[in-house]
């Protein structure tokens, strides 16, 4: 079977929060991390499209999806949904002791700009676990990338991820915290 490995279009994007977990089955993940804290357990996933971050605490499980809009997400219990352009941030109480933030932004950068970014994260795959480099689509002869990286607390989890697009010179940068307040 031959696995796709390229890039959707940027114009495909969404930005999404489900109270609920999703089956990592509907998704082509690429790398995956799972992080235990006595507080919480999160799994986190590169995937076609983006990324997928599943954080549970306190019975309560969240689950962040960067994906293209074609991708099939369970529609129960979604929190918001967004395309993913421009930019937007927002902070949520999910309950009295869980809140989320999030930061997002689509930002289309100069062709000399964008190959200095993806030259800089592709030479980072030498020493971080969750970066994924994909096919080139044919148009341009490089792949796009993602790059996560993850700092985790005793009751907060830290997700900064860069996904580039070079066939739309652009970058997509988010940046959430899930956290559990005292």
């Amino acid at each position: 079977m031959d696995i796709s490995t390229i890039r959707p279009k940027v114009a495909q994007l969404t930005f999404q929060l489900l109270g609920r977990s999703v089956h990592p089955e509907l998704f082509q993940v690429y790398k995956a991390k799972d992080i235990q804290r006595e507080q919480y357990t999160a799994k986190i996933y590169i995937t076609t499209d983006g990324h997928v971050v599943s954080w549970t605490a306190a019975g309560t499980t969240l689950t962040e999806v960067a994906s293209s809009s074609h991708q099939p997400v369970p529609q129960g219990r979604r929190v918001f949904s967004q395309p993913l352009r421009g930019s937007a941030s927002d902070a949520l109480q999910v309950r009295d002791e869980l809140s989320y933030k999030y930061d997002f932004e689509l930002e289309r950068v100069p062709a000399e700009m964008f190959w200095m970014i993806q030259q800089q994260l592709g030479e980072s795959s030498r020493d971080h676990e969750l970066i994924q480099v994909f096919d080139s689509s044919g148009r341009i002869a490089i792949g796009g990338l993602s790059f996560i990286h993850v700092e985790t607390r005793q009751r907060s989890l830290h997700i900064q991820a860069i996904h580039t697009f070079p066939d739309d010179l652009a970058l997509v940068k988010t940046e959430s915290c899930f956290e559990l307040r005292s």
